[in-house]
């Protein structure tokens, strides 16, 4: 479904992210672990099409997402808060996007309803703009913003940071729940290696923008990571 082929980026004389080949089927949830500066989220942003490649290309079903805009009628994406409007309250936001979808008013009461123990009553109905909420809330906003419209393929740059333990663990059951019933394709980065390992069925390891390990998803992974990091 997704495949980076001879994908490079370079800023200068320092290589960003270098991988040859990168295949992630449909329906898997992926994760991506390294250190600060193992091209993560440069990854993200050359799949999104928010900054190009030095070399190579990154395609969703088939099509370059470089040349072409029909990958983004099925990709929700949250990376950090640049993806909001922070001049918006969350209910503003949210319209914004239904208007985008032509979904209706009912619609759109009807998406946000599930949502409704994940913001644990501290995003809708407090009359504050999305700027003025708390990291953890704002980052609420960003996820739920990327489910928005059923996607067929979720990118999420850290979402565990900055929730609280319950919301979580809320979280994971949200991903499990729509890879699940849905087939959807996730893709996310974390720090976390409890949290990716848990829900991940593979793991890539970056560092230094190139793939160190490709794991998959099982009791021994976790296990494997640590000791990577403890060593490097």
């Amino acid at each position: 479904m997704i495949l980076a082929e001879e994908l490079k980026k370079e800023y200068g004389q320092v290589t960003a992210l270098d991988i040859n080949r990168l295949e992630i089927p449909k329906g898997e949830c992926f994760g991506l672990v390294g250190n600060n500066g193992a091209g993560k989220t440069t990854f993200f942003r050359l799949m999104l099409d928010m900054i190009r490649p030095t070399h190579g290309s990154v395609s969703i079903k088939g099509e370059n997402t470089a040349e072409s805009d029909s990958w983004k009628q099925f990709t929700g994406s949250y990376l950090d808060e640049a993806f909001l409007i922070n001049y918006l309250t969350p209910e503003e936001y949210f319209r914004f996007l239904a208007k985008i979808y032509h979904c209706s008013k009912k619609e759109l009461s009807e998406y946000l309803e599930p949502f409704s123990d994940f913001f644990r009553g501290e995003v809708l109905g407090r009359g504050k703009y999305i700027r003025e909420l708390s990291k953890g809330n704002i980052k609420k906003v960003g996820i739920v913003s990327a489910f928005f419209a059923s996607p067929e393929i979720i990118i999420l740059d850290e979402p565990f940071e900055n929730l609280d333990p319950g919301s979580q663990i809320m979280l994971k059951e949200l991903i499990q729940k729509e890879q699940a019933e849905r087939e959807v394709t996730f893709l996310i980065s974390s720090h976390d290696l409890n949290h990716v390992t848990e829900i991940c069925d593979r793991i890539v390891l970056l560092e230094k923008g190139e793939i160190i390990k490709d794991l998959k998803g099982d009791e021994h992974t976790l296990l494997t990571l640590k000791t990577y990091f403890q060593s490097n």
